[in-house]
């Protein structure tokens, strides 16, 4: 399991959302995204900005139930470019509640920790494969920093067994104890994870043998958990219990 210090999440979160901006201004905004089918850039310029403002409304309110409504006053641009400039207003406006809030005040969360800071985690992490879905769309090659890329492997892992909210297909995640190894090939990152009947969830990596194991680069690795990369890439190694590994891939959809 992750136990490195982990990143600036809120200076990340600026860096990431500067790229994102960069990368749709002047765009042509029709283009589809395929690893979002269905979506065009305009669809994933707005779907990230709205995580912006509405995780900033989470935060500013510090709220400590689950909110009852999700209306939030998008301000969307009336022409398809002023993406660009509206996705850089709603970062501005995540980083200065960033800077009023405690990182570690209690707050509600879906996932795992129940703090403020696990929203700016969060909305680090959606900014950042949504940038890499921008890429995709534009035929342009994605780099992920290493840091970012192993944090993001840990947060995907920790939380995934919180989210049947929205991705109910986690429920079949289920087995008679089996466990899957994931981990980094170019930084010390290994997280185990066990199936059980009633759930599944991270367990204390003690050198256990796992019945299928998926190693990659970080930023591979990263990308292969959300989706983005197919798992026979060139760069992915899945050895094991191939039944499991489909199991994980066809139910872990976040």
């Amino acid at each position: 399991m992750n136990t490195a210090e982990q990143p600036d999440h809120r200076a990340a979160v600026a860096a990431e959302a500067a790229r994102f901006a960069d990368l749709v201004r002047g765009a042509d905004m029709t283009a589809p995204v395929p690893t979002c089918p269905g979506w065009d850039l305009t669809d994933l310029a707005r779907h990230t900005g709205s995580v912006h403002r509405w995780f900033s409304v989470l935060l500013r309110q510090r709220i400590q139930t689950p909110p009852t409504s999700r209306d939030v006053d998008l301000r969307l641009p009336e022409r398809a470019d002023g993406y660009a400039d509206w996705l850089s207003e709603g970062a501005a406006e995540a980083a200065e509640v960033f800077a009023g809030t405690d990182l570690d005040a209690p707050m509600w969360v879906w996932g795992a920790d129940g703090h403020a800071r696990f929203w700016v985690r969060r909305m680090l992490f959606e900014t950042l494969v949504h940038r890499v879905d921008a890429e995709r769309a534009l035929g342009l090659p994605s780099a992920v920093d290493l840091a970012l890329a192993r944090d993001g492997v840990d947060e995907f892992l920790v939380n995934l067994p919180f989210a049947a909210l929205f991705a109910p297909k986690v429920a079949h995640l289920r087995g008679p104890g089996r466990l899957i190894r994931f981990a980094c090939t170019d930084t010390d990152g290994s997280w185990l994870v066990r199936l059980r009947p009633d759930g599944f969830g991270l367990v204390p990596d003690d050198d256990a043998v796992a019945d299928a194991v998926v190693t990659a680069p970080a930023a591979d690795l990263l990308l292969l958990l959300f989706g983005r990369l197919d798992r026979s890439a060139a760069a992915v190694s899945a050895e094991g219990d191939a039944e499991l590994l489909d199991l994980w891939f066809a139910n872990s959809e976040f």
